[in-house]
């Protein structure tokens, strides 16, 4: 379906931010608050789209980006005569390039495009007067999901926790040394009920050694997948080694660009391909992959870890590619996902059902941005 080009007017940035009472441990640090930046455009007649950008960690990098998005991406947006929901996210990469290589910014940049573009997204499907993920070329609003962020502390509980809303998939963090790992590996399997199952995600802790035996031995507990057990950066070499120990291997939350996919999936290594629409791509780009991980044989399945907003376009995008994948939904307590956009819809037989509303079908509550905002 055609998307129809945009006349935007106004860019808007809202910094939120809840500290957490008990911090989030992972591999690579530890998470003492939830944050996320959400940004709003406004088009010529009045309407509002919003995005979600990538700011999880560290939890003030919500500040930095929206200085990005004011001062350099969002007047780029609004200076553009009309802008095309399609081509967007590619235009500004391209436009922005030699800065991101100046300034070795290119995380955040990229970060910035995802979220801006996924806001574009949503004016489009307001416009059409059709849910994105049907503009994008979906047919159903109704995608499996999965309980992530699973924490080493006691995870069998929280796999029984989500059992009780209606998960039937579950991804456990490890990463914390093998002795933890494996006995809460055992201690998650052990939790399933018929039909479920639970997929490890190691969050880059690993060199290929360790993760190579990592993988054997969490055979015995049949994880659907092995994610990130390498970093993003590893040689080709180290990932095929770890993906020839038996777990198929998932990645791509911090993989940047089209080329780093596609080499993945030629070199074989990559069997579940997950980008994040609000960290590389947008949905248009993470929409590419999944056409490139289909046509290898794999699955696609996007990543997200953040609020609502970004929850919902993720969801809008699995739904739009198809296949066989499932939605990464938070087990851990944020308000920015279960408050900001009004409360989620439960549940049905394990599957996250879409508003079929126009756009991304959901917009921040004034309240529960006035009670989180930051200043920026």
């Amino acid at each position: 379906m055609s998307a129809p080009a945009i006349d935007l007017r106004a860019v808007e940035t809202v910094a939120l931010s809840i500290p957490l009472a008990e911090p989030l441990p992972t591999s690579f640090g530890v998470m003492d608050a939830r944050s996320t930046l959400l940004v709003g455009l406004t088009d010529a007649d009045g309407r509002v789209g919003w995005g979600e950008v990538w700011c999880n960690f560290p939890t003030f990098g919500a500040l930095h980006r929206a200085r990005l998005v004011q001062r350099i991406v969002g007047p780029l947006l609004v200076e553009a005569p009309s802008v095309d929901p399609w081509t967007i996210g590619a235009t500004l990469s391209s436009r922005l390039a030699t800065l991101a290589l100046q300034t070795g910014e290119f995380g955040p940049l990229a970060q910035v495009i995802g979220g801006l573009e996924m806001a574009v997204w949503d004016l489009a499907g307001q416009v059409a007067g059709e849910p994105c993920y049907r503009l994008l070329g979906g047919l159903e609003g109704r995608v499996p999901a999965y309980a992530s962020g699973i924490n080493p502390t006691d995870p069998a509980a929280t796999v029984r926790a989500s059992q009780a809303e209606g998960y039937r998939a579950f991804k456990l963090k490890v990463g914390f040394g093998r002795e933890r790992d494996l006995a809460n590996a055992a201690a998650v399997a052990g939790a399933l009920r018929p039909g479920e199952c639970f997929m490890v995600d190691a969050n880059q802790a690993w060199d290929a050694a360790t993760a190579t035996a990592m993988s054997e031995a969490l055979r015995e507990h049949r994880p659907v997948w092995l994610e990130e057990p390498l970093p993003a950066d590893a040689p080709a070499a180290d990932w095929q080694r770890v993906a020839g120990a038996g777990l198929p291997v998932a990645a791509g939350e911090n993989m940047r660009g089209l080329p780093a996919f596609q080499a993945g999936l030629e070199e074989g290594w990559l069997a579940v391909a997950q980008p994040d629409a609000g960290k590389w791509g947008g949905l248009a780009g993470g929409l590419e992959v999944a056409r490139l991980a289909f046509a290898a044989g794999r699955r696609f399945c996007p990543h997200h870890l953040g609020g609502a907003v970004g929850l919902h376009a993720a969801a809008h995008l699995l739904a739009a590619a198809g296949g066989d994948g499932v939605l990464e939904i938070d087990s851990n307590d944020n308000a920015l996902r279960t408050e900001l956009v009004g409360p989620l819809p439960a549940l049905q037989d394990g599957c996250f059902v879409l508003p079929e509303r126009p756009g991304l079908g959901v917009a921040p509550d004034p309240a529960v941005i006035d009670a989180y905002r930051v200043p920026t």
